[in-house]
């Protein structure tokens, strides 16, 4: 028999907030740990990508609104986005730039990876990324479009992520991504239909269009990256994908 409809009610409520406790650090309460539905949440990961867009939005919109220049307020929003997730997403970015560059065999990467220091390839990978999000940023910002292109940047690169997910294997048996586990293909296509959702209603077919064409080569280019580098994915692998497609999406915005 199918489970009631307050039974499934209740799973997608549950998936929502292991979404946003799994992918931000807002204090939301759990029954059970933030992977504990696993990979059968991946398909709100979009959802908690609004969440995130939402508070960095209204504070860049707010600071419009008290006379600062768009740079400054673009700078507040993404001090807002990574504040909100704990640079979760750029720590997986410059583990990623370190490894990848950094090492000779795929063990000697996964080792990099694993290193909570910081070298060189991670530190320009930050600067870079940080530098394009916030021009992008800044562009829209004095265009008057504050909220929306934020929104869609964050749904649409965190609907990458599932779809990575589920098609490429785990490049190692440890670590929050092999603990979440593969979703299966359901939920990261109902994860990219809540991203191509966002954007058309948002920007319309043609925003639309461009930005999930441009988070679509930048997924491509970082799973084909991570397969020959170490064989798979790993939660770094899945951070460096979200900064990839958010900093392409925004960039694909800019007017």
């Amino acid at each position: 028999m199918p489970p009631p409809e307050t039974d499934k009610a209740a799973f997608r409520a549950a998936d929502i907030l292991a979404a946003i406790g799994l992918l931000t650090r807002l204090p939301v309460r759990l029954h059970d740990d933030i992977t504990a539905r696993g990979a059968r949440a991946a398909w709100a990961y979009p959802l908690a990508g609004a969440v995130v867009a939402g508070l960095a939005g209204v504070l860049g919109w707010a600071a419009l609104a008290l006379g600062l220049t768009p740079a400054l307020a673009a700078g507040l929003a993404l001090a807002a986005l990574i504040v909100v997730t704990g640079a979760l997403h750029e720590d997986g970015l410059a583990d990623c730039a370190d490894g990848f560059w950094g090492g000779w065999t795929r063990d000697r990467r996964l080792e990099i990876m694993k290193d909570s220091r910081i070298g060189a390839y991670g530190v320009l990978a930050l600067v870079l990324g940080v530098g394009l999000r916030w021009a992008a940023l800044t562009a829209l910002f004095a265009k008057g479009w504050v909220v929306a292109p934020l929104i869609i940047a964050a749904m649409g690169s965190r609907a990458a992520m599932p779809a990575l997910m589920a098609a490429l294997p785990h490049a190692r048996d440890t670590g929050l991504s092999h603990q979440v586990g593969r979703p299966d293909a359901r939920a990261a296509t109902v994860a990219l239909a809540l991203g191509l959702l966002a954007a058309v209603l948002l920007g319309g077919l043609a925003t639309a269009f461009w930005a999930t064409a441009a988070a679509l080569l930048s997924a491509l280019a970082v799973a084909r990256l991570a397969r020959a580098r170490i064989g798979g994915q790993t939660g770094d692998v899945l951070g460096a994908t979200q900064q990839c497609c958010e900093i392409a999406i925004l960039l694909a915005l800019v007017p």
